[in-house]
């Protein structure tokens, strides 16, 4: 976990969450998000000063993403879902958190700089995994679940970060999910994907090519098979909980904004379809210069020297699958937009 590395299980007290002098011990596991694996070759418990395990990380497969020099993020419209900044998801085997809690207790109440306070609620936080709520850290149930602890989202702000240190690790049941803010599930893991979607760039084909004349149609359109449906899988495969989801986007349509009140779209709307061949609106030809575009613009006034900024913006479909979940469910649309400069001259007739 980001922020983790040379730090050991966060001992926090019931009055204040104070949080105690972290241990020396460390994780050989990879940042959240990132998918990586402990080294290879290691095996789980302490060897010297480290502990060896293989923390939950969200691994993302990217690989039907979009590409290419102009790929960008989606702007999501009209929700106000923000991923959570840490969720919890199983963390240690009852053996690792044992180890990891014996050895912070061993640093803390033996180290003289340490104050009576810290090192009496070290010893608290201690009795309640191994004498009190819980008995030996469940290390009789080694095979039948696990611990659970807090990820950070590597992507929140350090400061909503914070509000994570005062969860306590908690054991469950394989397979489980436990009925607790922010435990990891197939929903959460479908939002999380939905950050990590790159959808290609929406620069429109335009003619005239970015100078025009007052009152002339300007055609806008894409070529096929620009525009096709991306997708992202982001996944948790640990003993406890083994969860996956699928975000896809699929584009529907293309909505032209000319930079000026004093303009007129095709259509009206300014909402051009996207074909069934990822095409959008139609390219201009010869001979078609009379004709009213399928998809475009046309400018009622120059830009007196200036450029007006054109801008052509795609809405995306958004819907997820994953595990229990195999029907397509619903999500925020996203949208994704370029701008254009476009020149407008003062001209009432074009030769054809």
């Amino acid at each position: 976990m980001q922020g983790m590395t040379g730090r050991g299980i966060c001992l926090v007290t019931l009055a204040g969450a104070l949080l105690l002098a972290p241990t020396q011990s460390s994780f050989a596991a990879g940042e959240v998000g990132r998918g990586t694996q402990p080294e290879s070759g290691t095996d789980t418990g302490l060897k010297g000063d480290k502990l060896y395990a293989q923390a939950a990380a969200i691994s993302y497969d990217t690989s039907r993403n979009g590409s290419g020099p102009s790929v960008g993020s989606l702007a999501v419209a009209g929700s106000s879902w923000t991923p959570p900044p840490c969720w919890l998801a199983p963390k240690w085997t009852a053996k690792q958190f044992a180890d990891e809690m014996e050895a912070g207790y061993k640093q803390i109440t033996s180290d003289p700089n340490q104050d009576g306070y810290a090192k009496r609620a070290t010893s608290e936080e201690r009795q309640r995994y191994k004498d009190g709520e819980y008995k030996n850290y469940n290390l009789d149930k080694q095979d039948e679940g696990m611990w659970w602890g807090v990820f950070e989202n590597p992507n929140a702000p350090v400061l909503d970060r914070l509000s994570c240190n005062s969860t306590r690790a908690f054991w469950v049941e394989n397979g489980e999910t436990p009925d607790v803010e922010n435990a990891i599930t197939p929903e959460l893991l479908a939002g999380l994907a939905y950050e990590q979607i790159k959808v290609p760039g929406t620069e429109v084909t335009l003619a005239p090519n970015g100078t025009t004349k007052v009152n002339l149609p300007m055609w806008a359109w894409l070529d096929k098979g620009r525009f096709k449906p991306v997708a992202v899988t982001a996944s948790l495969d640990t003993p406890g909980l083994n969860i996956q989801a699928t975000t896809t986007a699929r584009p529907v349509s293309l909505r032209i904004e000319p930079g000026t009140a004093d303009a007129q779209t095709f259509p009206a709307s300014g909402e051009c379809a996207i074909h069934g061949d990822g095409s959008i609106g139609e390219p201009y030809a010869l001979g078609k210069a009379g004709r009213i575009p399928p998809c475009g613009v046309r400018y009622l006034r120059s830009t007196d020297g200036g450029t007006f900024q054109l801008r052509a913006t795609v809405t995306w479909e958004i819907t997820w699958t994953g595990t229990g979940s195999p029907d397509p469910t619903k999500l925020a649309d996203g949208t994704f937009g370029d701008d254009q400069n476009v020149v407008v001259q003062e001209a009432q007739a074009v030769n054809h």
